[in-house]
């Protein structure tokens, strides 16, 4: 286990300090590809410079987006949401448009 500022709050897979194997397994698989990459050159990186600062906050970021999207059905509807206001024209009330989205 690792931690960029806590430790690590046990019980949950994804609390920080995650290992970079329980970040990977909750990732959507369409984000694991990159994930790899990312993971690979931050250890190149780590090897080649001796710090692990940069390591541990790709790990971290990428724990972020596993946390985020580890429940598809949620993260659609928020992404939907966050698009939605993004999108609305002037005289839209977002608000009101995505408050009226069914939850499933």
């Amino acid at each position: 286990m690792y931690s960029v500022d806590e430790q690590p709050v046990p019980g949950h897979p994804l609390a920080k300090g995650a290992s970079p194997a329980a970040i990977r397994v909750v990732l959507a698989p369409e984000d694991r590809a990159e994930f790899d990459a990312a993971y690979a050159q931050a250890l190149d990186d780590a090897k080649a410079s001796g710090d692990l600062v940069e390591l541990f906050t790709t790990l971290d970021r990428w724990r972020r987006v596993a946390a985020l999207t580890s429940d598809p059905e949620v993260f659609r509807r928020v992404a939907l949401r966050a698009a939605m206001r993004q999108t609305a024209s002037p005289g839209d009330d977002p608000v009101a448009a995505t408050q009226a989205l069914p939850d499933r």
